[in-house]
């Protein structure tokens, strides 16, 4: 290995140099289990690529790390990285997606489990269109077993390790189905499941699912990958859901040597399976790990990342850090009222403008995150008006359009022709005579003589129920078996392109003159140039097969898109998708109670905590100035419902906020348990209303099954009322009439609510 210091390997590397103390003591710590806690914007990729290059500089086997990530963007950045530091020897580091290395370990084992190695990764819109065709076999209605429904419990259900028939087997979770009138959810399980086992296919739950099942049902394979892997790093751990905890921990047993790097305080994919405990719990795994914090922020300033100290403070499950800054002080946070959501985006979108020319700053510098996609709609009109660019993200991606799916399912079927989902797809794509009564059949044979559809479609002679279509099938099944002789002469752009002008599929998308036909024809040139690019790409190690290439798609993800660096657009997205991000100026918008923290996230204290931490991620994206704004009243549904802001406003110390946009008042003094709490008022007009988040935040109570509503008719001012879910409260203001009476009543445990009373589960004491 030559080294660009020439320093042998007893010496520290000078670039080590680079690395604060905390940095540089995580860095070092090569041997035995070690966990750092990582802050919002303290350089953790930095640590991650160090420390690895660190363990190369001292003489171990680039092949004898594995580095996972959640992102294929993060661990080609930190790959380049590397590389930098230590030269080509970074390019045979394991360094991934823990799907993208546990697919390669499978590609090596998959039979061992009855896969074959060219196995098919099936995508979301797979699993969806064969669940949708078990509930059209099995005679369900598509209302009550919604596939996207069915998907994610089965998803679920695998994060978990239950297979269908544990689930079966489990009374608790089939009586819940049928509760839920869906009894036979464990029935499409099952046949999902032996669904995609007979077309030699994987979901993205499988690769995983299938490399602890490899790794725990066969002694000699868990013990090769256990020695091969000498040090195993592990970024992002807080969002680990369980069965990636029992692949690391698994792979580690031997060694012990596995760095684990994260931020509980940047848990927010619950509702994905991640499963905050493995960060918070670590250190019992691991009673002898050295832990590091990196506590310093080189992203914001002071007020930015105290004030996100001060929010996320008010959550008690967490690993105490006290991150700091030596930034500037930088502006207050500025809250903004709004009267209506319209107007909460005509301001955003004035701000924007303002600050552009005030700063000097390009759009590319602004970002506007929200917590659900719906909220874009009227920042983007407002945008519009200003003449403002934007973009938003977590739109279609590019591998999910119609034409670029009917491409790579040709390519599918050609690597695996038993991948029924890509076959039903291009069967009669373009058109061939084979349509929809033929594909019934073909299906319906492949189930009684219990083989696949490709199987019936090479035998079309031989049944008499699609004789009718036997030669048109015969010419088909030709036709992919001549292009799988190509995969042993031609590359994969050669083939693709083959495949492309063979089928009559380019003619077919070139003939549409439309402009959605002529964008269809040219994403569909944009992919063979993706091919061209893949085969051309010398840096990279893979083999420039098809199925490869085709590895490569599936495994890719809405986090890996890149943003186009030339193109000077406002970023719009969820704060979800924010993550990872930063902007120099961000404003959050929405911030109502019911929108964030979301309704859905008020019943426990779990819940509530994981809205806290999303707004935490929201902060730190900023790294100049930070606005947070909300809505008095916001349309939903049709409905206009008056809104009140949300309790996080109030849970931020005051020190740190400009209330000057708010028409609000911070009390001087600290105020019940909660240190400086926002009193809102709205401005003296002739409709006052008043919102108050005084009271500390906790969780609310479930729902008292015992409670008994009684009439609240004849509701007035300063009655004493319970409520099933709030408590006791006051009733401080009437008004509307018959279906849209409401009160204003402040509860003893969370302040103020507005109540639609033909609604109100609600008594009078």
């Amino acid at each position: 290995m030559q080294w660009p210091d020439q320093h042998s390997s007893d010496e520290t590397p000078p670039f080590l140099e680079k690395l604060n103390p905390s940095q540089r003591s995580a860095v070092l710590h090569t041997e035995g289990p070690v966990m750092i806690i990582a802050g919002a914007g303290s350089g953790k990729t930095r640590v991650l690529t160090f420390r690895i290059a660190h363990i190369l500089h001292k003489g171990t086997d680039a092949f004898n790390i594995l580095s996972l990530t959640f992102t294929n963007k993060a661990a080609k950045e930190m790959r380049n990285r590397i590389e930098k530091l230590v030269g080509n020897e970074a390019k045979n580091v394991w360094m991934g997606t823990f799907h993208s290395v546990f697919a390669r370990i499978l590609r090596q084992e998959a039979d061992k489990l009855g896969y074959p190695k060219t196995f098919t990764i099936y995508d979301t819109e797979d699993s969806k269109s064969l669940i949708k065709s078990i509930i059209k076999e099995l005679n369900l209605d598509d209302k009550v077993y919604k596939a996207n429904l069915v998907l994610g419990r089965i998803s679920l259900s695998k994060n978990n390790l239950l297979t269908a028939a544990a689930y079966a087997n489990n009374a608790e979770l089939t009586n819940s189905d049928k509760a839920a009138n869906r009894p036979l959810f464990g029935e499409i399980f099952k046949t999902y499941t032996e669904r995609c086992f007979k077309a030699g296919a994987m979901d993205f739950d499988d690769i995983l699912v299938n490399t602890y099942k490899l790794l725990d049902t066969n002694p000699e394979v868990l013990n090769k990958w256990q020695h091969k892997f000498k040090y195993i790093m592990v970024d992002e751990y807080q969002d680990t859901n369980q069965v990636q905890y029992m692949i690391t921990k698994k792979l580690a047993a031997v060694n012990q040597n596995i760095c684990v790097v994260g931020d509980d305080a940047q848990s927010i994919y619950a509702f994905r399976g991640a499963n905050i405990q493995n960060i918070l719990n670590y250190e019992r795994d691991y009673p002898d790990v050295a832990v590091f914090k990196l506590e310093q922020n080189y992203r914001s300033t002071k007020n930015i990342v105290n004030a996100a100290s001060s929010l996320i403070g008010h959550n008690k499950n967490q690993l105490k850090k006290d991150i700091w800054t030596s930034n500037e002080d930088g502006d207050k946070i500025k809250v903004v009222r709004n009267p209506s959501d319209n107007d909460e985006g005509r301001k955003v979108a004035s701000l924007i403008f303002e600050d552009k020319h005030s700063l000097h700053l390009p759009n590319k510098a602004f970002a506007i995150l929200y917590r659900t996609n719906a909220q874009s709609r009227a920042m983007e009109e407002s945008l519009r008006r200003q003449n403002i660019d934007y973009k938003i993200y977590g739109g279609v991606s590019f591998y999910s359009r119609k034409e670029i799916k009917d491409l790579l399912a040709y390519l599918r079927v050609i690597i695996n022709p038993n991948d029924e989902e890509a076959l039903k797809r291009i069967i009669n794509y373009p058109a061939r005579g084979i349509g929809a009564t033929t594909l019934t059949r073909l299906a319906y044979l492949a189930t009684t003589q219990n083989i696949g559809i490709w199987e019936v479609i090479s035998r079309a002679n031989e049944f008499p129920d699609i004789s009718s279509a036997a030669s048109k099938l015969s010419h088909f099944a030709m036709m992919i078996v001549g292009f799988r002789g190509g995969l042993a002469t031609k590359n994969a752009y050669e083939l693709a392109t083959e495949v492309s002008k063979s089928t009559g599929l380019m003619k077919t998308l070139y003939e549409d003159k439309s402009i959605e036909g002529i964008s269809r024809y040219e994403n569909t040139t944009e992919l063979l140039n993706s091919i061209q690019e893949f085969v051309e790409d010398d840096e990279s190690e893979d083999e420039k097969t098809l199925a490869n290439f085709l590895e490569k798609v599936a495994l890719y993800t809405d986090d890996d898109k890149e943003k186009d660096p030339n193109r000077d657009c406002v970023s719009l997205m969820t704060i979800h998708a924010s993550k990872g991000l930063e902007f120099p100026v961000v404003h959050i918008v929405g911030m109502e109670e019911n929108l964030f923290p979301s309704q859905m996230a008020l019943m426990n204290r779990n819940e509530l905590e994981e809205e806290r931490r999303l707004f935490y991620v929201a902060i730190t994206r900023a790294e100049q100035k930070l606005y947070l704004s909300f809505a008095t009243s916001r349309f939903k549904h049709g409905n206009l419902l008056h809104c009140e802001p949300s309790r996080f406003l109030g849970e931020i110390e005051s020190s740190y906020l400009d209330m000057s946009l708010s028409s609000m008042q911070k009390p001087s003094q600290f105020q019940g348990n909660s240190p400086n709490p926002v009193v809102f008022k709205s401005e003296p007009t002739q409709n006052t209303r008043i919102f108050t988040t005084q009271k500390p935040s906790v969780p609310l109570p479930p729902e008292d099954p015992n409670f008994v509503a009684a009439d609240i008719s004849e509701l007035k001012n300063g009655d004493a009322v319970q409520h099933q879910r709030f408590g006791k409260g006051i009733v401080v203001m009437i008004e509307g009439q018959g279906d849209s009476r409401k009160a204003q009543v402040n509860f003893e445990q969370i302040g103020m609510k507005t109540l639609v009373l033909k609604f109100a589960k609600m008594r009078i004491l």
